[in-house]
């Protein structure tokens, strides 16, 4: 499901090794997400991998996205990982 989200921080654009891209390695970007309904509203912060941790989002800026959120048990802690599968520029 696609949310209209605010854009609250933009992360630097990093590689890290990867075992499922063919090159090796994958560019990944952490990004501050924020859903409508003003200062208080929910934040979420996610990963953005591949092709669209090459794309830069200024603070403020309105995007439309799809999260995908998952959990994963590692040494006997929960840990959740949200990433960002879509991701688009809305202008008004």
């Amino acid at each position: 499901m696609q949310k209209i989200l605010k854009v609250v921080k933009c992360g630097e654009c990093f590689t890290v090794k990867s075992e499922k891209s063919e090159a090796g390695y994958l560019y990944k970007r952490s990004i501050v997400l924020q859903e409508l309904g003003g200062r208080f509203a929910d934040q979420y912060v996610a990963s953005l991998l591949g092709n669209d941790a090459l794309c830069s989002f200024s603070e403020g800026e309105w995007v439309l996205a799809s999260l995908r959120f998952q959990v994963r048990e590692y040494n006997g802690q929960n840990f959740q990982d949200i990433t960002v599968t879509e991701i688009g520029k809305i202008k008004f």
